[in-house]
């Protein structure tokens, strides 16, 4: 389908949305699904705290393009205005200003500086709405990331519409029609949800294998933390397999080693990515789906339900099996699987990595960024909402690497998602303001050309099998009937940079970290379902491991091989009609041939590769 096809079919789409209001006196428009976004950009990441996407200005420092959009009305009239937003750094006032338009006409307020950092509704005063359908547009002020969650007209006496959740639920189901026009995709094989590293081999190998899949992502790119999005390049070591074959997917993904943080896109494979997917005629692609329920039955996974982050509609998926490649083991989580966040005590697991007392600690999130030499100098805005940044303590760098993580145990890394990531974002820009205006000698000739405003997480949820995977699996190296994954990256648990925690207690956006260097060891195949949910499969870093274990499997070409590993149980629990339990309790010998490529096995190798 061409450009134009698409935007016109998309405004007929929202057109249609709105003229089911016929009769209504309310009017809500989403923001995400604007249909021209500007230079605004579309987040999902608060989706579980927030149950919605929302627009962001993210232009690091650089006012962007308007988001537009026309808006049809049941009738003409006048309506107040409600604008959902917050103050995203209010230190008193937060940068993130913007101003909305109504058919050309400013609305008195400036948004997003209210100096209150919770979502609510905020007045925008009345309209006159004297056409069927009149443009709607969002002005950035700032370039700082101010936010947009929805626009609400209405036309009904002032009454200040719901912020309580479960009632703003029901507003948006009222007024978009979210339930009643759910569209059933379809069955399939394999359900696999979340389409980073892990979940892409996992499709890929499924499908090769004959299974019809369906791949599940909820943003716009592939690769997860490997995408241009967040740009975190692959490790662990593919060669040092017990199992040679195992791997080969996640080489056919891999676009080179551009380093973390790479100002240059394309370095990160995304087109690579999704070529290979395009050729496999068993997987069909839903990016820009957000998972967020899950139909369980005695313990079964009968279907999930995603919502596409731009234009809400929302999607059912039943399948046989599926397969939870989320990171944050959402899907697991939707359908009541065991899991575990944070770190268990030594006194629990025995290990000697572990602390005193069970915690909430895990890994952090880091937003990347990256600066380029420009032609002539150039001025960055101060930043008194920033973190405070000076000659005492500041980051003379250039570009960031994997050091700049927030978490820690201070933020819960799902439902905190987005104060993780605007508190990185306060501390990349507070720096930045800081160098171009105190060391000009080195920045003045130089530009941020990148930062990340998706966050790249570390740790959340794991989810818990058969096997739960402990610090002495990894540096015993000890070999289970069902090993499978040859895992080769050190015990690397990130911790707050001391210096860091002295000038920012309890704020720390610096990690360190000590390397445990371990041999090539073997992950059992019993880690990568869910113990309590019957077909649910687990690739990535959601599977089943202590924390202190996590620390050594996290690592992205370790993540594919999982999946390729899931994608082979899957097939030989469809053949024998069985669970995943079931292949390692029944046809535990023919999966492991297939693990090792033995003569016999089905390959999942590309025709290319096969010759």
């Amino acid at each position: 389908m061409n450009k134009q096809l698409k935007t016109s079919t998309f405004f007929l789409m929202m057109l249609c949305c709105f003229t089911r209001l016929l009769g209504q006196d309310r009017v809500l428009v989403e923001a995400e699904s604007f249909q021209q976004k500007g230079g605004w950009v579309i987040d999902q990441q608060s989706f579980p705290v927030l149950h919605s996407s929302y627009l962001m200005a993210h232009g690091m420092g650089r006012p962007v393009k308007d988001a537009k959009t026309y808006v049809r009305f049941p009738k003409k009239g006048t309506y107040q205005v409600w604008i959902r937003t917050k103050d995203w750094a209010p230190f008193p006032v937060g940068p993130g200003k913007f101003k909305v338009q109504v058919d050309g006409k400013p609305l008195a307020p400036t948004f997003g500086e209210s100096g209150d950092s919770a979502w609510k509704w905020y007045s925008g005063g009345e309209v006159r709405v004297d056409k069927d359908s009149v443009e709607l547009v969002l002005q950035d002020l700032t370039g700082f990331n101010g936010r947009v969650d929805a626009i609400l007209f209405d036309a009904t006496p002032k009454i200040e519409p719901p912020n309580e959740l479960t009632a703003l639920d029901k507003l948006r189901n009222e007024l978009l029609g979210l339930r009643t026009n759910r569209k059933e995709m379809g069955n399939y094989d394999l359900v696999v949800v979340g389409g980073g590293v892990a979940g892409t081999c996992a499709a890929i190998s499924a499908a090769r294998l004959g299974m019809k899949v369906a791949l599940i992502q909820d943003r716009p790119l592939l690769g997860g933390n490997n995408s241009s999005e967040i740009r975190v390049h692959l490790m662990g070591d593919l060669d040092k397999s017990y199992y040679p074959k195992l791997g080969r997917i996640v080489r056919e993904l891999d676009n080179g080693d551009p380093g973390n943080g790479n100002p240059d896109a394309k370095e990160y494979g995304d087109a690579r990515k999704f070529a290979i997917i395009k050729d496999e005629k068993n997987i069909s692609l839903f990016i820009n789906t957000h998972v967020f329920e899950a139909e369980a039955e005695n313990n079964t996974i009968k279907a999930v339900i995603g919502r596409d982050i731009e234009t809400n509609q929302e999607k059912r998926f039943t399948g046989t099996y599926f397969a939870d490649c989320t990171g944050d083991g959402t899907l697991g989580f939707l359908a009541g699987a065991d899991f575990r966040m944070g770190r268990e005590s030594k006194q629990e697991t025995g290990e000697s990595f572990a602390p005193d007392k069970a915690d909430d600690f895990t890994l952090g999130t880091s937003n990347l960024w990256a600066s380029l030499p420009v032609d002539s100098a150039t001025t960055f805005p101060e930043t008194p909402w920033a973190l405070p940044f000076s000659d005492e303590y500041h980051i003379d760098e250039e570009k960031s690497d994997w050091q700049w993580e927030t978490g820690f145990g201070n933020f819960n890394t799902i439902t905190e998602a987005e104060q993780i990531r605007d508190h990185n974002l306060r501390a990349i820009y507070g720096n930045w303001s800081y160098l171009k205006h105190h060391k000009p000698e080195k920045y003045a000739k130089r530009a941020l050309a990148w930062v990340a405003y998706i966050g790249g997480k570390r740790e959340s949820r794991r989810l818990m099998g058969d096997h739960i995977l402990t610090q002495m699996d990894v540096q015993e190296g000890k070999v289970y009937p069902d090993a499978t994954v040859t895992a080769t990256w050190t015990i690397d648990l990130h911790f707050p940079d001391k210096k860091n925690s002295l000038y920012f207690p309890d704020e720390e956006f610096f990690a360190g970290t000590k390397h445990v260097r371990v041999a090539p060891y073997t992950i059992p195949y019993r880690c990568l379902y869910s113990r309590n949910i019957h077909n649910l499969f687990m690739a990535g870093r959601d599977i089943s491991t202590t924390h202190v274990a996590f620390g050594s499997t996290r690592v992205m070409r370790t993540c594919g091989m999982m999946g390729e590993v899931v994608g082979m149980a899957a097939f030989v629990a469809k053949k024998y009609q069985t669970s995943p339990r079931g292949v390692y309790q029944k046809h535990l010998p023919e999966f492991m041939g297939m693990i090792k490529g033995e003569e016999g096995g089905v390959s999942v190798q590309p025709k290319y590769m096969q010759q």
